[in-house]
């Protein structure tokens, strides 16, 4: 019992160690700005905020891939589940963005 508790221990620092890279690495970009990513236009918004928007749905997907079990699961249901939550959080920041006045 204490071996199955270990690993779930061991699964939880790795997430929590790709979410943390992933976040620098978005603190970062957003820090710097690169002018090449921040000034030029890519379907409608600058390549920065897609690469924003890139890795929020990474970490969203990962975070339910590891902690609703999806890794176990069909691949149908994997696919259904993360389609579901990437089409809303698609839809909540466009909301977002449409109320500050920002085109999407």
């Amino acid at each position: 019992m204490a071996h199955a508790h270990e690993s779930n221990v061991k699964k939880i620092w790795m997430v929590f160690g790709l979410l943390s890279v992933v976040t620098i690495v978005e603190v970062a970009l957003g820090i710097i700005k690169p002018d090449i990513l921040h000034k030029s236009s890519f379907l409608g918004t600058s390549p920065l905020n897609w690469i924003f928007i890139i890795l929020t749905l990474f970490k969203a997907y990962y975070i339910a891939w590891s902690f609703m079990h999806l890794e176990g699961g069909k691949k149908m249901v994997q696919k259904i589940s993360s389609l579901d939550g990437n089409i809303f959080n698609l839809l909540s920041s466009n909301t977002t963005s449409c109320r500050r006045g920002l085109s999407v």
